[in-house]
């Protein structure tokens, strides 16, 4: 397994990326953090561990820039900013379409909060490359009409105890494109601080790469 750190051109910025490649990987998931978070969050730094885990390549990137991550730090105005976080993994989405351990492998996209209606927004604007669809916690509202673009297959995940968000989910879901499920964690809060409720969001997303990007379906058991 290779475990790199790298820079990634998108929009115009340069973006950091830490890359980790299993042996004989069957398919890369590219992360969009959203709501002040970065490739460093420890939740979805372990949900890519386990991703890792069963075979499947992942790209951890920050979609803001140091200057730019610390003027949101004050105003929170470019978190919300989905346009320009889906362009920049749009960005990242046509760099890893060049990078030969990458390139060959299936696409799918991890979203968080934010980061789930900028992954909706990416995958419409390249549905010939994204194969699948995870949002954890995630606005798909936010992605406006745009989300009947994506025909990918979406899983929605989102708290019991998140119930506005959840209301949200519910809503927009109807909306897309494609084939979608809703999958809610019980006893789950927004940020999944329960214990043992991020291990089901974790288990839950591998197999739903791993039925899409690799054509394994198997029971959440075998996670």
């Amino acid at each position: 397994m290779t475990d790199t750190l790298m820079a990634v051109p998108s929009g115009g910025v340069v973006l950091d990326a830490d890359v980790v490649v299993p042996a004989q990987a069957r398919g890369v998931v590219l992360f969009a953090h959203g709501s002040g978070s970065s490739r460093l969050s420890p939740r979805n730094r372990m949900v890519a561990e386990r991703l890792n885990g069963v075979g499947l390549a992942t790209v951890l990137t920050d979609l803001l820039t140091t200057d730019e991550e610390r003027v949101d730090a004050r105003t929170a105005e470019l978190r919300f900013d989905v346009d320009l976080l889906a362009e920049r993994l749009a960005g990242v989405i046509d760099w890893i379409a060049e990078q030969p351990a990458l390139a060959r492998l299936p696409l799918g996209l991890f979203g968080a909060s934010t980061g789930g209606a900028a992954a909706l927004l990416a995958a419409a604007a390249r549905p010939r490359r994204v194969r699948a669809v995870v949002s954890r916690g995630g606005r798909p509202d936010l992605a406006g009409a745009r989300i009947a673009e994506v025909v990918a297959p979406v899983m929605l995940l989102v708290g019991e105890r998140d119930e506005r968000v959840m209301e949200l989910n519910q809503t927009a879901a109807v909306d897309l494109g494609g084939p979608w499920t809703l999958w809610v964690v019980p006893g789950a809060s927004h940020l999944f601080a329960e214990p043992g409720t991020l291990e089901q969001v974790a288990g839950a997303a591998a197999q739903w790469f791993d039925r899409h990007l690799a054509g394994v379906d198997l029971t959440l058991d075998d996670y």
